[in-house]
């Protein structure tokens, strides 16, 4: 999600209304137990229930299973909310049992609750790295593979396929269909944008406004249906990282309607909208009002803030995220917004789950061109503020806004390639600058083709920057057919249907019926670039060293062992000589290279003939 929302949506959020049922609820009877369920043998072995139904919080709870006990109870600000704290003995068998609710002895309700078994070394699981490439997908924009749930009752908002703001009909159906596509192009991770309920009257489709965090949007599909997705995708040899949102929620959350307690929310009497100046976190002469307006101030009225300074959200939102990679098997999370949520709250998140699964990997959004305020975050930072960050990895904003002036901008001594090269030495400011998410563009920001002037030799040459530098790169879907859209922010646009997603589609993707010579050639390029790049061990793992740009020609190196990759790019509008002398450290009794886009052998001589806009990968022999 971007600083600013373009389209505000004029939802009239009613703060004073915290607590209040609807008039003909049931007493006592149960709406809502979150988590339904849990697994035995976690290392997270005491889980806070939050129970709610009308006057619960006047009930005693009660539980009579061998190895579960309630450690504690504890009553809400509203009296419709319970949080109870079961206790999970290592002693503790999978099965089920009966939760009852009590009131002066007598039972008023009950809840059967569960406990799983975990999948064999869940806690084991290895997260996404750098040996791995990512396929970002907007679900509601790929592929339309179950049109009977487009559009269903009780959802107020209904697919308009023809405004580029309304749902269109994707879901995980079509997803699933198309992940052979997505495997043989190379991709071995996909991220698909938030699929949980998003019951918001208008532009729901992007995900970011929750109104149930437990549960998917049914007219993407059902639980069941995002778990079996994973383990498809496993099979084909492919993880799925899920977005999270810790920050806010949709303005039509449940909890809206009959919040928990009186602080749940920041801001909760009077919209006050988030100032985004996100460098008031680390900045030692920033105001306290200006560090509480960044963290606390709204996106936009219809995506409350959540405050995690209240300690039963705080632990609502780490179980949840805990439950979403136990349940559906991911190989990682992706947080959204990172630095607007309290960032002691993000800390101990992201502490909890790196040591529930100490092999797997999150990546945190926070956009900002400055590596220091990406820094600020990255697991291993020694900051002055005294933050200590536990997530592993960052979206590598400077190198994303580097490389689009790179390649849209004439050269000259302070813009073009160098920007590339000068971003790059901002490295010594990160804990581990390898495990950063790299990327061109996202559903965020214009596509990289248009911002390249539809130039598809610079499209090329974006593509093998984000292939062979460092750190793991994230493609966004329908960029291997040239997808366009407007340079200035327009996200109906970018975030645009694939091609033959849709039944009577006049052109299709996956089959490549209807494509221009221009769009196969961009997909092949695509398909052969990241399929080299699923088995170069040296990318995934090898050093790097960069030479400074001249005359437009930036060259760098990958090398690993006996294994040296060399990497030239060529931005100027006519052909170059590369005189090869400079680099006699890396091609010293080196006399041939394998060219691998264009599968042949290169001579490696006193210098290299480039073409006009061309991007060499050669490996060394």
């Amino acid at each position: 999600m971007k600083k600013i929302i373009l389209l505000r949506l004029l939802v009239i959020v009613n703060l004073g209304a915290f607590f209040s049922l609807d008039a003909n609820a049931e007493p006592y009877k149960i709406q809502h137990l979150e988590p339904a369920n849990w697994w035995v043998g976690m290392k997270y072995d005491q889980v806070e229930l939050m129970v709610h139904g009308e006057n619960i919080g006047s009930t005693l709870p009660a539980i009579d299973y061998p190895g579960v006990t309630i450690a504690r109870t504890e009553k809400a600000d509203n009296p419709n909310y319970l949080f109870v704290t079961i206790d999970i003995a290592e002693s503790a068998r999978p099965g089920k049992f009966p939760i009852r609710f009590l009131l002066d002895g007598h039972e008023k309700s009950r809840a059967t609750y569960t406990l799983l078994v975990r999948e064999k070394n869940s806690a084991a699981r290895i997260g996404f790295s750098a040996r791995d490439a990512i396929y970002l997908i907007t679900p509601d924009r790929f592929a339309n593979g179950n049109i009977a749930n487009d559009a269903l009752p009780g959802f107020t908002e209904q697919p308009n396929r023809t405004f580029k703001g309304g749902r269109h009909g994707g879901d995980i159906a079509g997803m699933t269909q198309h992940l052979d596509y997505i495997a043989k192009m190379g991709f071995t991770q996909i991220w698909p944008n938030p699929l949980t309920e998003n019951n918001q009257p208008e532009y729901s489709y992007h995900g970011y406004a929750a109104t149930d965090l437990y549960l998917l949007d049914a007219r993407y599909g059902t639980n069941e249906d995002f778990k079996n997705f994973v383990h498809k995708a496993k099979q084909k040899g492919m993880g799925v990282i899920q977005d999270i949102v810790l920050n806010h929620i949709g303005s039509k959350h449940w909890w809206m309607a009959d919040m928990p307690e009186k602080n749940w929310l920041n801001f909760p009497d009077k919209y006050t909208e988030t100032s985004h100046r996100r460098t008031t976190i680390q900045d030692p002469y920033a105001a306290p009002d200006d560090k509480a307006l960044f963290t606390g101030g709204w996106f936009v009225t219809t995506m409350p803030d959540l405050n995690q300074n209240n300690p039963h959200l705080a632990t609502y939102l780490i179980q949840n995220t805990l439950w979403w990679i136990e349940y559906a098997g991911l190989s990682g999370v992706r947080e959204d917004t990172y630095g607007y949520a309290d960032a002691a709250f993000l800390s101990r998140w992201a502490n909890i789950v790196m040591e529930e699964y100490p092999n797997f990997n999150m990546v945190g959004e926070e956009w900002s061109s400055n590596p220091a305020t990406i820094a600020h975050w990255q697991k291993g930072k020694q900051n002055p503020s005294g933050h200590v960050p536990h997530i592993p990895s960052m979206m590598d904003f400077p190198i994303h806004d580097a490389l689009r002036l790179a390649l849209s901008e004439e050269e000259s001594w302070g813009t073009g390639v160098i920007r590339l090269y000068e971003t790059l030495a901002n490295d010594f400011i990160y804990p581990d600058p390898f495990n950063l998410v790299i990327f061109p563009e996202n559903h965020d920001t214009s596509r990289i083709y248009s911002i390249v002037n539809e130039d598809l030799e610079l499209f090329k040459m974006a593509m093998v920057y984000l292939a062979t530098m460092r750190g793991i790169p994230q493609f966004y879907y329908g960029s291997e057919v040239l997808l366009t859209s407007p340079k200035e922010r327009d996200d109906g646009a970018v975030r645009a249907d694939m091609p033959g997603g849709w039944k009577g589609d006049s052109k299709n993707a996956f089959t490549g019926k209807g494509l221009t010579a221009k769009e196969k050639d961009a997909q092949q390029f695509i398909k052969q670039l990241f399929s080299w790049r699923k088995n170069a061990t040296v990318i995934h793992a090898g050093k790097l060293q960069h030479f400074a740009p001249i005359d437009g020609i930036y060259v760098y190196f990958r090398y690993l062992d006996n294994k040296i990759v060399m990497v030239v790019l060529n931005k100027n509008k006519q052909e170059k000589v590369l005189a090869l002398s400079r680099f006699e450290s890396f091609l010293k009794n080196k006399t041939n290279a394998h060219d691998v886009m264009a599968n042949k052998k290169v001579a490696l001589g006193e210098s290299l003939v480039l073409p006009a806009k061309s991007s060499l990968i050669l490996e060394l022999e």
